[in-house]
């Protein structure tokens, strides 16, 4: 897997993504994502700024957030969805699909999980389906399945992954999980809306985990 096949992944899901928000109406857009305190428009928003996020924006940002990483994320994605409209953020998702600008701190595959996750997580509240291709979500699963960042190590621990829908298994754990690829990264993710379709006898510990 190289640097040019994840960033070429990751320009196709954002302008997926791009897509699909256009699609919605205006109602829609003020719906909440399944991010707590998140509306549809504040998940767009922040999906604008890992292409555009300085240096000066995340030491400011965290000066004002008092050092909380998630209240400076979410004070940042706030402030641009009540600067920009639907209409300028599509607008801005597109022209920077291709960017290679990361979030300080990020590896290549952080901003490909963040465009896989994020649009289940405007979709899935509004009852919409966002297909999620195969080999991107693997890299994206064995990427958050192994950082820190994300939980999942910990998450996980004991437990062995079984996708159901393509030939995927990772973990030496005694406990099995299985479920859907795409539903195995939004819980390793931190997400409880992946839940609904797993199976098997370490669901329980990581619904509890969740």
């Amino acid at each position: 897997m190289q640097r040019d096949e994840i960033l070429a992944w990751t320009r196709d899901e954002r302008l997926s993504l791009a897509d699909f928000l256009e699609s919605l109406d205006d109602h829609e857009w003020q719906r909440d994502s399944l991010c707590s305190g998140w509306t549809v428009h504040d998940v767009a928003a922040h999906m604008t700024l890992s292409t555009r996020t300085t240096l000066l924006v995340v030491i400011r940002g965290a000066i004002r957030a008092r050092g909380d990483f998630n209240r400076m994320v979410s004070n940042l994605a706030r402030e641009r969805a009540a600067t920009f409209d639907p209409a300028e953020l599509v607008a801005q998702l597109r022209a920077t699909a291709g960017s290679t600008h990361r979030t300080l701190g990020s590896s290549p595959l952080d901003p490909l999980v963040d465009a896989l996750v994020h649009g289940q997580d405007i979709a899935r509240p509004l009852g919409r389906t966002r297909e999620m291709p195969v080999e991107p979500v693997i890299a994206a699963l064995d990427h958050v399945r192994t950082s820190r960042f994300y939980g999942a190590r910990e998450r996980f621990r004991d437990a062995r992954l079984v996708a159901t829908d393509c030939a995927w298994s990772a973990g030496e754990g005694q406990h099995e999980v299985r479920g859907p690829l795409g539903d195995l990264l939004m819980v390793a993710t931190g997400r409880a809306a992946g839940l609904g379709t797993l199976t098997g006898s370490g669901v329980e510990r990581i619904a509890a985990a969740l």
